[in-house]
């Protein structure tokens, strides 16, 4: 229980200081003390503490114009999601994800790729990608992400959309672990402790990041994507 409380506590870190990346943190390290199907909705759980709290730090920035392409493709990727996570080959996706994580962050380190201003429409096809791949492997944060380096937006929309949609994806993701009988009462029963923790980790890493400015900050995200992508593969 110890580890998994540590484990969290990095994870809460990690996403008030980027406004995302909790379970990409917590999946592999939990990978070594529980199994898959108990950890993912765990971390669902814990990133529902994380999000709440980070929407009421950052709500003058809140624009439902700007998440709500993001949501509405989300609802079918979620159904999506659990049916890969109960019939698939959970590996093969994992490192598949690992791969393209890797190689699009070390290529925005790297290179000075050719500026792509992404309309709504692409909110739609992002969100669909982060409810597929959150609800099967609680990693679905990337293809959001990423949709959001691409505009033009300040640190803090970045920050504010990215939580308002973790927000209502994960409480919807959640009841449907439930409802589908993926969270179980040990689940609910180490959340309960952990959840301190990680709302520990999420008021330090918030404070940091208001500390930096947009550049840094995407530096930051590229950094820990490819770090995520090489630990997903590893694992």
């Amino acid at each position: 229980m110890l580890s998994a409380c540590c484990i969290f506590l990095l994870a809460g870190f990690i996403q008030g200081l980027t406004g995302f990346g909790s379970a990409l943190v917590a999946i592999p390290l939990l990978s070594f003390i529980l199994d898959i199907k108990t950890a993912v909705p765990l971390c669902m759980l814990n990133g529902v503490v994380i999000t709440t709290y980070m929407a009421l730090t950052l709500r003058r920035h809140l624009d439902p114009t700007k998440i709500l392409p993001l949501l509405i493709g989300s609802l079918p990727g979620i159904l999506v999601g659990i049916y890969l996570l109960k019939n698939s080959d959970e590996s093969l996706l994992r490192h598949g994800i690992g791969v393209l994580l890797t190689g699009y962050s070390l290529y925005n380190l790297i290179a000075r790729p050719v500026s792509f201003h992404p309309g709504r429409s692409w909110g739609y096809v992002a969100g669909f990608l982060t409810g597929a791949i959150g609800a099967a492997i609680s990693a679905g944060g990337p293809p959001a992400i990423i949709y959001s380096t691409l505009t033009t937006w300040t640190k803090d929309e970045m920050k504010a959309t990215l939580t308002g949609f973790f927000l209502v994806n994960g409480y919807i993701t959640a009841s449907m672990h439930a409802i589908t009988g993926m969270t179980s009462l040990a689940t609910v029963k180490i959340f309960a402790v952990t959840m301190v923790f990680v709302l520990a980790g999420t008021i330090i890493g918030s404070k940091v990041s208001g500390r930096i400015n947009r550049s840094t900050y995407l530096k930051i995200i590229y950094l820990f994507l490819a770090g995520m992508g090489v630990l997903i593969i590893l694992t």
